[in-house]
């Protein structure tokens, strides 16, 4: 989910508004990939994620450029 999470907010960020972002795991690669394709979906789960400002900072740590 994290990785997912993490996908969507790049996207998210780097993307103009006019664009919609869907994230989804490939059938088959993860033992839950329903739920997760169920959470990166809700708009609601993901804006409450990201007001979390410890999964923010988690978020912000995977996506930054590494030196």
């Amino acid at each position: 989910t994290l990785i997912g999470l993490s996908i969507k907010v790049k996207l998210i960020r780097s993307l103009p508004e006019r664009f919609k972002v869907d994230v989804h795991i490939t059938p088959g690669t993860h033992v839950s990939e329903h739920a997760v394709n169920k959470q990166l979906a809700d708009k609601e789960r993901v804006a409450a994620a990201l007001e979390n400002s410890h999964l923010l900072e988690v978020v912000n740590q995977c996506l930054s450029a590494r030196s």
